[in-house]
């Protein structure tokens, strides 16, 4: 990774639109994901969470992107999501991942900076781009209290000092987004948002998008989002299409055949979440 990398946020930021980072399991999914993203011009972030990497290894997820750089021509990086061992961070960081989410968010203030800072000392050195959590993700109550609500969003003048402190490259925001498929009409704080977009001007970042309006995220954009994560569509998306074909094709045992049939669908909702981040022709 170079500085490159850092260019795709500002030039993401200076731009108004976002770079979508999809969570990738295998290497049909990866495949699917760098087609999608090179027929559209689409710069892309393809995201590996510790659970991903422990089922792909460490050396066959570096070597798949090695080998993925030499056929696209698009600009994207692997990027490890909510990682929270900084030993493993570090190792992966010398065999070369560009990109790196410290998830110290479940910790207190001070210790989350703390740890993020570590991994930014470490990072930055290399080239590496460093993205930390303020405030918690989760399953998002409609009912939730005011005190609530502030006690795991993210605190707008927190951000600030969090930013300053540690010296992230992105900062991923909770105003409302769950893990999963959003439960109900989405109810996002954009004007928490706005505030923080106030006191910070690093790149922010989305997290939980999956089953968010296009028009919602468009907004979040305007507001300062500049990376949308992408997870759970992408696996309902593939598991449909796989039941589906083996569905009507029971004897087939060839994976060439029913793994091409099941990105067919995923392709589709890859380029609807290019189309919906505005990223396509960034590349």
């Amino acid at each position: 990774m170079t500085d490159s990398s850092k260019n795709l946020f500002q030039l993401a930021q200076a731009g108004k639109y976002a770079i979508p980072a999809f969570n990738v399991h295998n290497l049909e999914i990866t495949k699917a994901v760098l087609e999608t993203a090179q027929e559209m011009q689409s710069p892309v972030l393809l995201a590996a969470t510790p659970g991903t990497v422990k089922y792909m290894g460490e050396e066959f997820l570096i070597g798949m992107m090695k080998a993925a750089r030499k056929k696209y021509t698009i600009p994207f990086e692997v990027h490890l999501d909510h990682h929270e061992n900084v030993a493993d961070i570090k190792r992966m960081i010398d065999m070369g991942v560009g990109s790196v989410m410290i998830d110290a968010s479940h910790h207190p203030f001070e210790e989350n900076m703390k740890i993020v800072k570590e991994v930014v000392d470490y990072a930055h050195p290399k080239g590496v781009l460093v993205e930390a959590e303020l405030g918690r993700l989760s399953g998002i109550e409609d009912d939730m209290s005011v005190d609530e609500k502030d006690a795991i969003y993210t605190n707008p003048d927190q951000a600030k000092e969090f930013v300053e402190r540690t010296g992230i490259d992105t900062l991923a925001v909770a105003i409302g987004t769950a893990h999963g498929l959003y439960k109900g009409e989405p109810k996002l704080d954009l004007e928490r948002l706005q505030e923080i977009r106030a006191v910070v001007d690093i790149p922010l970042v989305l997290h939980g998008a999956s089953g968010i309006p296009d028009a919602l995220v468009h907004e979040t954009i305007r507001l300062g989002i500049c990376k949308v994560n992408v997870a759970t569509e992408l696996k309902n998306a593939f598991v449909a299409g796989l039941r589906v074909y083996l569905s009507a094709h029971p004897e087939e045992n060839d994976p060439r055949k029913y793994f091409s049939e099941a990105i067919t669908d995923l392709k589709r909702v890859v380029a609807d979440k290019i189309t919906m981040c505005q990223s396509a022709q960034k590349a």
